[in-house]
């Protein structure tokens, strides 16, 4: 028991210390999809922005204040998406970074800005404390193929979400499950909503259990369900549960707002 506590507290201050970084989910001010700006002037950014099919070209004329790759940039460039760290995105002006993405073939720019309003006001996570009860075996079955469910986003638009099995367990006596998706690797995704949703927690949360092993055995630890980036910023397009994603029990575990 003590072993488990510390560790779900070295997670929870990880989790503290990753979104109040200078370029964690609290700075982001802004998303701009490139097909609402057919001139490519986005919003309070510097630069000329013009989506085409492979990447984003942008272009910059002096006095702009663009950097890409930390020079000062004057020119055309052309942009693939920024995968990496926000931190680590090509283009900057100041102390801002412009990280590009592309979603279901529409590219976009957001803005980070390590002096937003968020990153000020940020005191916290509340989070209930750990309690072994809510750390159950689990079981992933998957589907074998990919299914893609259309599902709403928090930006209002409705995108594709990937889910590749089924997580079924057992909580209270109660026989549940989840679809989640999977990632690289292995870890898998949750994106669910309990009895607790939009009262006494966040509308929706997002949890990762462990990679399953071949047995399709793994660990859902709900003390480690986590608030989704969009409870940290507006700007977030984070996707809603899928159908069936929604569970009848109050799970009063893991992250429940921000303070």
């Amino acid at each position: 028991m003590t072993d488990a506590f510390d560790a779900w507290k070295q997670w929870h201050e990880r989790r503290v210390e990753t979104v109040s970084a200078p370029y964690g989910p609290l700075a982001l001010t802004a998303t701009h999809w490139a097909e609402d700006y057919p001139d490519g002037r986005l919003p309070d950014i510097p630069g000329v922005w013009v989506a085409e099919a492979d990447g984003v070209v942008l272009t910059a004329a002096d006095g702009d204040g663009l950097t890409v790759d930390g020079l000062p940039f004057v020119g055309e460039v052309r942009l693939a998406a920024d995968l990496g760290a926000e931190a680590e995105s090509r283009v900057a002006v100041g102390e801002k970074r412009l990280v590009v993405l592309v979603r279901e073939g529409v590219w976009g720019v957001r803005v980070f800005d390590p002096e937003s309003d968020g990153r000020r006001a940020f005191r916290g996570i509340e989070a209930t404390p750990y309690d072994p009860r809510w750390a159950v075996p689990g079981t992933f079955t998957p589907y074998g193929d990919t299914r893609i469910v259309r599902v709403g986003n928090a930006d209002g638009r409705e995108r594709g979400l990937g889910l590749a099995g089924e997580l079924a367990f057992t909580l209270d006596g109660q026989e549940l499950t989840l679809q989640v998706a999977q990632q690289g690797d292995g870890v898998l995704w949750a994106v669910f909503a309990d009895a607790t949703s939009g009262v006494s927690s966040f509308r929706f949360r997002f949890l990762y259990p462990a990679a399953p092993d071949a047995e399709g055995r793994t660990v859902v630890d709900l003390n480690r369900a986590q608030l989704p980036p969009c409870a940290f910023a507006d700007h977030f397009i984070c996707p809603f549960p899928p159908p069936g994603n929604t569970l009848g029990a109050a799970v009063e575990a893991g992250e429940r707002a921000v303070v």
